[in-house]
């Protein structure tokens, strides 16, 4: 039987969920259907407004990032979302730095001594942001609507939940088709986000755009495409951490600019691109780079041609560059991939490091024995032609490959890419995911996003049965865990090329970032 309660020096475990200052009264989210570009204001469910409140919180952090594709975490369709989505949404659990689930919504879990059930203890006196009571029966619909919705982005990642109980309101119970232990790190992620069952059973369309969660912040206004607005949460159980009183997020800034608008104010911490580090660093701003589990990558599509052909689509991982594309796209930040996990962190198989090493003379070699002797044509489909889709282009015309780059609406992209999977070579980036075994299911998965042909070796699924069934505190895990990389890498097409960490730039007014290696969190951070 595995048991975890979270020690109190971490997460002070057992302290029941923060309590409402008095004054405050129950109110309700205002809302109308929105166009594009309209702009939707929402009241502060519960919310203080005043501009500071006891405990020294105060200030706005103004954060360059991205918006969300909805507010609703079963149907938001990127896992760049779930950074956002973290502001408005609170979990059973969550990551703690290492990307390590710990106590949050719960404050202990237990598994049965096969790995087939799992009971989650939750605090005392949670609610949402609305004032709505968040118990063992909300939790239950929640994670119901997410296995069960026609429209659910998430269902995918919990078929293996046969049934959910809630036998009182503190005490919720998953009972699992077959073991997995992965359930903690799953649900501390979009997947297990708790969204408020009265809210979605009256108007569940309204979410995409009023997220109805219990996480720090609430939203308050929303301009889609440009800027959301939200308001500290007094509700939320580690209120007493989040020290910054107003959010606001606004899309991905512009490499050009992004300097100048941390200067004048626009922003006051941004995701900056490699290229401006050295700029931000001389405009007086302090540069953070943060490992994370994003890794650039080629989403290859065996069912399209030429990649139909297995020695084409390994001659396409020993004719790519990866020291240049680093180099040169990436400026340096990060390091050279051949797998999807980084350097430390749990999943990555060491003996798997240059194992596609640069070797165009391998490459041609296969090419050969494919039939190309004489050279072959392809279409390299990416959303932005600039970077990675130039240099690959060069490099593969080197072992006789002649690249047409095309480029795609990033709007587009998850319809052309992920939905229709039309195009056999496509530039992307993994995200990565709150748990190892539903990083695999996206990236390699006979349904994953990022597998486009829609094929999985059959070892593959044998090797991720013995990781599901393996507790994350076994001495056998981490074996387990990095044999299965070494089956997809070896047996998968997708071309891994380095990591990208996640490089923020702050100006005077904000307080050191904490270092979040899977999703960014805000406890602790000060604006002033």
């Amino acid at each position: 039987m595995q048991i975890f309660r979270t020690p109190s020096s971490v997460a002070d475990a057992d302290r029941p969920a923060a309590t409402l200052p008095a004054g405050l009264g129950r109110r309700s989210f205002l809302g109308l259907s929105l166009g594009a570009g309209a702009a939707l204001a929402l009241t502060a469910c519960g919310a203080d407004t005043s501009p500071a409140t006891a405990g020294g919180v105060n200030g706005t952090l103004k954060w360059g990032w991205a918006l969300p594709t909805s507010w609703d975490p079963i149907t938001s369709s990127a896992g760049w979302d779930v950074h956002v989505l973290s502001l408005a949404y609170a979990a059973l659990t969550k990551l703690d730095e290492k990307g390590d689930p710990v106590a949050a919504l719960a404050t202990s879990w237990k598994y049965d001594a096969k790995g087939s059930s799992v009971t989650f203890t939750l605090r005392k006196g949670l609610t949402f942001s609305d004032g709505t009571a968040l118990d063992a029966t909300a939790v239950k619909k929640s994670l119901e609507r997410g296995r069960d919705d026609a429209k659910s982005l998430v269902a995918a990642q919990l078929v293996n939940v046969k049934q959910i109980t809630a036998p009182d309101a503190l005490t919720v119970t998953i009972e699992l088709a077959q073991p997995d232990f992965q359930i903690p790190a799953l649900l501390a992620g979009k997947t297990g986000m708790i969204v408020n069952p009265e809210v979605f059973a009256a108007d569940a369309a309204s979410i995409a755009t009023k997220p109805a969660g219990a996480g720090p912040f609430t939203l308050t206004s929303y301009v889609q495409n440009s800027k959301a607005v939200l308001l500290r949460n007094p509700r939320y159980w580690d209120a007493d951490r989040i020290k910054v009183q107003n959010f606001e997020v606004y899309p991905t800034p512009e490499a050009s600019t992004v300097v100048a608008a941390l200067q004048s104010g626009q922003y006051n911490v941004a995701q900056i691109p490699g290229s401006q580090v050295k700029a931000a660093k001389a405009a007086g701003l302090t540069v953070q780079v943060i490992p994370s589990l994003v890794v650039a990558v080629l989403d290859v599509n065996i069912k399209k041609g030429p990649f139909t052909d297995p020695d084409v689509a390994l001659a396409l991982k020993y004719a790519v560059d990866r020291e240049e594309l680093l180099k040169t796209a990436a400026f340096g930040y990060g390091e050279v991939a051949y797998q999807p996990f980084p350097k430390g962190y749990v999943g990555h198989n060491d003996e798997l490091d240059g194992l596609y090493a640069y070797n165009p003379a391998k490459a041609k070699e296969l090419l050969a024995k494919a039939g190309h002797a004489d050279g072959l044509e392809l279409t390299i489909t990416t959303s932005q032609a600039e970077g990675i889709p130039e240099l690959l282009q060069a490099q593969l015309k080197k072992v006789g490959i002649t690249a047409k780059i095309e480029t795609i609406p990033l709007a587009q992209a998850t319809q052309i890419i992920y939905i229709q999977h039309s195009r056999a070579l496509f530039t992307d980036q993994f995200a990565g995911r709150d748990s190892a075994v539903q990083a695999f299911q996206v990236l390699f998965g006979k349904e994953g996003l990022m597998n486009p042909g829609r094929t999985t070796a059959p070892e593959l699924d044998k090797a991720l049965a013995t990781v599901r069934s393996t507790p994350l505190d076994s001495a056998e895990y981490p074996k387990a865990l990095q044999a299965a990389t070494a089956i997809a890498v070896k047996n998968q097409p997708n071309v891994f090329l380095y990591t990208v960490p996640r490089i923020l730039a702050r100006n005077d007014k904000v307080s050191e970032i904490p270092g979040y290696t899977v999703v960014q969190r805000f406890e602790g951070v000060t604006a002033s």
